[in-house]
């Protein structure tokens, strides 16, 4: 899913460095992201079910609509 990712402009990719967290908390944080964009993408079952996706997920959102109210 890192594709939601590289659909955003540069501008609006968060530069965090997720190389120590498993892949389903970087495949949430980038759906997270992307949601924060205006295109919503969030696998239900994994986020109710998958605790590193659903943290991921929600860290992603958080960060990335942080980011965009302070531009």
């Amino acid at each position: 899913m890192l594709a939601a990712c590289v659909l955003q402009p540069e501008s609006q990719r968060a530069n965090v460095n997720l190389s120590g967290f498993p892949p389903a908390f970087r495949e949430g944080y980038s759906d997270g992201c992307a949601s924060a964009g205006g295109r919503y993408a969030r696998d239900e079952t994994r986020f109710k079910y998958d605790q590193h996706y659903s943290q991921g997920w929600s860290d992603g959102r958080a960060i990335c609509d942080h980011r965009r109210q302070i531009r």
